[in-house]
């Protein structure tokens, strides 16, 4: 097993070398001036565009600027903000912990909730337990996030008031930090978590349903083993189709997270990257960009490693 995820973090290098690449180049032929608003807001003490481009670097050939940017981000230097001067790392870290928070709280939601749903739903095929849950499934799916977080807010927020409607912390404090975090994630993360959750209630019912088509589960039955041990045998053999969408999942929650933060007003990702487009902050842009893609490529390199775990098949056929 240790070869095999030696191998899948071998190939998480290439992955993330060549995003970096697409992104970089991408961000610097768009139209826009970066250097506009600085040009303009230090011209005055002195400094021309020409002494801002070697500043920065951009006088240089794009493979050569990469070259650098590359090196220094290896090495956990990613610059500094082009709008307020401050550490890059540090804000965009901030920023995607926020994020991750949120992502990972759904993401967690939506595989507990999913499976339970989804293997009720296969081991009930017709009857009202699967279209209960085929319904909850298909709504979901239906539901943009960012739409769902809007009238979460209007109906527990605006009208009832017993939940935040913006944030991440209460102004001026609260009794119980924690609680009060756990208080301003509800609406966020249950926005997020109704299509994943539908996703993954959809993957594992078709899988339980294939599953119990197999030989082995009649075999199980003929023998007199008890009902929730070959509930065991199929969830674990259904397992395996859905464990490949659970990267996904995750990657789509993050990005879902973009807009829900917008509309939630939490410090996260999403909002430090609106206001880095909006600014031309390319430093920025290019660093949480690259922060999001890291963490969406380990969580499929963990993934793949779980994969193997529960199916051994699948390492002795690499």
């Amino acid at each position: 097993m240790w070869s095999y995820a030696a191998q899948r973090l071998l190939l998480a290098i290439p992955t993330l070398l060549g995003v970096s690449i697409i992104m970089f180049v991408l961000i610097h032929v768009v139209p826009g001036d970066p250097l506009a608003s600085l040009v303009g807001t230090q011209g005055s003490t002195g400094f021309s565009r020409e002494d801002m481009e070697k500043k920065f670097g951009f006088d240089k050939p794009i493979v050569v600027q990469y070259g650098i940017w590359l090196g220094k981000a290896v090495t956990g230097d990613f610059g500094r903000s082009f709008s307020d001067g401050t550490s890059v790392g540090k804000t965009v870290l901030e920023a995607v912990a926020n994020t991750f928070i949120l992502a990972a709280t759904s993401t967690t939601i939506c595989i507990i909730l999913g499976i339970v749903l989804g293997t009720i739903a296969g081991f009930h095929q017709g009857r009202w337990p699967d279209k209960v849950a085929s319904v909850f499934a298909i709504t979901g799916l239906s539901l943009p996030q960012y739409w769902v977080a809007l009238l979460l807010v209007i109906v527990f927020s605006v009208n009832w008031r017993v939940l935040p409607a913006q944030g991440m912390q209460t102004l001026g404090g609260s009794d119980s930090v924690v609680l009060d975090v756990i208080e301003h994630m509800i609406i966020p993360v249950v926005a997020l978590t109704l299509i994943s959750l539908g996703v993954i209630t959809r993957m594992m019912r078709a899988s339980v349903l294939e599953a119990l088509n197999q030989e082995y589960v009649t075999a199980l039955r003929a023998k007199g083993m008890k009902p929730y041990r070959v509930v065991l045998h199929v969830v674990k053999n259904a397992m395996p189709t859905v464990m490949t969408v659970l990267g996904l999942v995750f990657a789509y929650n993050l990005g879902g997270s973009v807009m829900v933060e917008a509309v939630m007003n939490w410090p996260g990702a999403g909002g430090l990257l609106n206001y880095a487009v909006l600014s031309r902050d390319i430093t920025v842009i290019q660093t949480t960009v690259l922060a999001l893609t890291s963490f969406f490529v380990v969580i499929n390199v963990i993934v793949d490693i779980l994969n193997s775990v529960i199916d051994p098949r699948i390492r002795r056929s690499d």
